[in-house]
């Protein structure tokens, strides 16, 4: 199978990589010029918890995509979620008429992916393993967890297609197949809103924001607030951090709340250091994914009339800030702090 990968970012090179270093035909494109110069002039550089790999990799810009010949028989849309749909319809130039996008990415953009290539060619793919990129060349993973992918069709079914992905991808790290792809995304959602948003506003890396008090109270209130829109959008939310779901509702609601705190503060024992996307996309001046995350979560709250207020603090306080004018600092998190209070 020929895979092509639709930005190599932290995820992608990490995923690109380990895949061509176990004989995979992986090709990734890029959009950061720098970046694609140094893959082919040094080659990849991977470190952190999946070892240390220089690994020759194939790398293009994106104005190089038209050098490709032979299509691919599945391409990774490994993007933002701002960039999906340009991404989607540049994987699907160069697929093959039986292969498949598989939406790779953080959020709920399966649907949004198969507007452009089709229900038909798409496969959804949850992401468990966390990566860093700080230099170009240079990504490593920074998570230790025994579950890397889950792998679903978007209406759950079993099928040769969707395993032979776990079979690809379990080349990189243990890789299952899901009949539940949407509790799966709005648990990785649950993640997503908790961590990236807090770290990005705080300076807090992958580990502080689940074992510090303060940003692990307010991550729960926002978890709590996600599993309740994905349940009234009709989805079985599986757990998050090895919790089950309905123990951050219960926990927002004054129930086993020191319980699940421990618990999230354990569960970083699978982190290696490491900073959030939305924190490193902070960092350098970029764009962040917050309307696609938490925003994503405040407009289907009001769709199904579930109240976010967590979210849409934590929206408001990003579109405060503006895009390049953010610069991390915990009393950035006073606003939801206050939101604590009884």
């Amino acid at each position: 199978m020929r895979i092509g990968i639709v930005g190599a970012g932290a995820i992608g090179c990490v995923v690109g990589g380990l895949l061509t270093k176990a004989g995979r035909d992986v090709t990734l494109l890029d959009q950061w010029p720098e970046h694609v110069e140094t893959l082919k002039r040094e080659g990849l550089r991977l470190s952190g918890t999946c070892g240390e790999h220089r690994i020759r990799v194939k790398a293009l810009h994106l104005h190089e995509a038209q050098t490709i010949e032979e299509p691919f028989g599945a391409a990774f849309v490994a993007v933002k979620s701002y960039d999906t749909e340009w991404a989607t319809a540049l994987a699907c130039a160069y697929l093959r008429p039986d292969g498949v996008v598989v939406d790779f990415q953080n959020g709920v953009n399966d649907e949004r992916v198969a507007a452009v290539a089709g229900r038909a060619r798409t496969l959804g793919c949850v992401i468990t393993i966390g990566a860093g990129m700080y230099e170009p060349g240079h990504a490593m993973r920074t998570d230790s967890g025994t579950l890397g992918f889950k792998v679903g069709e978007l209406d759950d079914k079993d099928t040769p297609r969707a395993r032979a992905l776990v079979a690809v991808l379990n080349d990189v790290a243990p890789t299952k197949l899901t009949q539940n792809l949407w509790g799966e995304r709005w648990s990785k959602l649950a993640v997503n809103c908790m961590a990236n948003p807090l770290a990005g506003l705080s300076g807090l890396g992958s580990a502080e924001v689940r074992s510090a008090p303060v940003p692990r109270r307010i991550a729960i209130r926002i978890a709590a607030e996600v599993i309740r829109v994905g349940r009234a959008c009709g989805h079985e939310v599986e757990p998050i951090y090895g919790i089950s779901a309905q123990r951050f509702v219960d926990a927002a609601e004054g129930r086993g709340h020191g319980e699940v705190e421990a618990d999230m503060a354990a569960s970083v024992k699978f982190l290696s250091g490491g900073r959030p996307s939305m924190l490193q996309d902070v960092m350098r001046g970029r764009r962040t994914e917050i309307d696609q995350l938490n925003g994503y979560v405040v407009a289907r709250g009001r769709e199904v009339a579930v109240a976010t207020p967590f979210n849409t603090a934590v929206v408001d306080l990003y579109r405060k800030h503006g895009v390049g004018r953010l610069r991390p600092d915990p009393k950035n998190l006073e606003p939801l702090v206050a939101l604590l209070a009884p």
